[in-house]
């Protein structure tokens, strides 16, 4: 679990965004898109009716947004990252994360080109729990 330290821009972007959809945001990642981790049972006022305030801030800054809800349980904090990719089975073992995905596919999803997707993944989790890695079997 690292300390979590915000730029002058994010801090912007995640006002912006809280002060748009009225859901209060956890932390924001900025890569190709940006990822909004929300609190606990505030996703659907990020949200909105028909995904209407994503919509708007995609357009608004024009880039892609994913939405993240935050959990404190790290099996539930994951699968809420991965989704709409469904994993049968995720398990702790000894600090490392175990994905069990149940097919080639889903597990190339979650690996990604050059394992881009699943070191992603590890970094945003460890931003809060405290893991050695994750691993797609």
């Amino acid at each position: 679990m690292n300390k979590i330290k915000f730029d002058s821009n994010l801090i912007k972007l995640m006002i912006l965004f809280e002060s748009r959809t009225g859901a209060k945001v956890k932390d924001c990642i900025a890569n190709k898109k940006l990822i909004f981790v929300v609190e606990e049972s505030e996703m659907g006022k990020a949200i909105g009716k028909n995904g209407i305030n994503i919509k708007k801030m995609e357009h608004e800054l024009r880039r892609r947004i994913k939405l993240v809800e935050y959990s404190s349980d790290v099996l539930q904090f994951i699968k809420n990252i991965i989704y709409p990719i469904e994993a049968p089975i995720i398990e702790e073992v000894n600090g490392t994360i175990i994905i069990h995905g149940k097919d080639s596919s889903t597990k190339s999803l979650l690996v990604g080109r050059e394992r881009q997707n699943i070191n992603h993944l590890t970094a945003l989790v460890k931003r809060y729990f405290k893991i050695n890695e994750i691993r797609v079997v």
